[in-house]
């Protein structure tokens, strides 16, 4: 027979247990999550120029929501979306096709990237729940999933990349189908002045706003969060010469460190309900 004391102690020690797995799976702020230290400490240098918290909170984003992330990278932005979202909803990334028949590609920048996104999240699984990948890969792989099944689609400036190759409009009617009518899309990106091309990284903002009313998007709201009017615009290698990237390395990078990171455009659009 087991004493008193004994027992006493095995139910003291399970209602800890379960009360600290509960306090360890509970849904977290987008503050806390922000603020945690799952996060590296190379992202958070960067939240003076990218405002997380303020921008995921113009988009009206929630714990409970299904986020597609389109084309993640390294995984700024999933680092925060995704243990947000964790317990009570659904972090997807729209990420590069990480096994494509040609071998050239498959050892390319891409898949190889693509790859590491998909380890990154594997290993990360008590953080990230349930986030899962789809391949999204334009010209090949367009497709988001079943129509209607999204609360939000977000891009963090990518918007350059799918324009210079032709491919802005059908990513934007693929975004479109997967939403739920009431969806939002959210949009951050290099903001242009009149005249600039794709090929500087940098998008006119008015010509993104009226592709994404022609897809049937209405605009609902503009922030300027991610604004930086020290960006001039007007470097020799386009917006790639501002930081993080600062691809002239040693040439002017203390001028373009002082501007720090792009003047932003940060849009949110909701598809109309029918």
């Amino acid at each position: 027979m087991y004493s008193k004391t004994i027992i006493s102690g095995l139910l003291l020690s399970v209602t800890f247990s379960v009360n600290t797995w509960a306090h360890d799976h509970e849904t977290k702020t987008l503050a806390q999550i922000v603020s945690s230290d799952f996060r590296q400490d190379k992202n958070i240098s960067r939240d003076k120029y990218r405002h997380p918290l303020e921008t995921l909170t113009f988009f009206n984003i929630k714990p409970s929501d299904t986020v597609i992330e389109l084309w993640p990278g390294g995984g700024w932005y999933a680092e925060v979306l995704a243990p947000y979202l964790a317990q009570e909803g659904q972090y997807v990334a729209g990420n590069f096709d990480t096994k494509p028949e040609d071998e050239t590609l498959r050892q390319g920048y891409r898949a190889t990237k693509g790859r590491l996104f998909e380890a990154w999240l594997k290993e990360h699984s008590a953080h990230v729940g349930k986030a899962s990948t789809v391949t999204f890969d334009p010209p090949t792989h367009y497709a988001l999933g079943s129509d209607a099944s999204v609360d939000t689609v977000l891009t963090f400036r990518n918007l350059h990349n799918w324009a210079m190759k032709g491919f802005l409009e059908p990513v934007f009617e693929s975004t479109f189908n997967v939403l739920k009518p009431g969806g939002i899309f959210g949009i951050v990106e290099h903001r242009a002045k009149p005249g600039m091309t794709a090929k500087t990284g940098y998008m006119d903002e008015a010509k993104v706003i009226a592709l994404a009313e022609k897809v049937g998007f209405t605009l609902v709201a503009k922030s300027d969060v991610n604004a930086n009017s020290k960006d001039t615009k007007d470097y020799p290698k386009g917006v790639w010469s501002l930081p993080p990237r600062l691809v002239l390395e040693e040439v002017d990078k203390s001028k373009y460190l002082a501007i720090g990171e792009s003047d932003r455009m940060t849009l949110k659009f909701v598809k109309n309900i029918q």
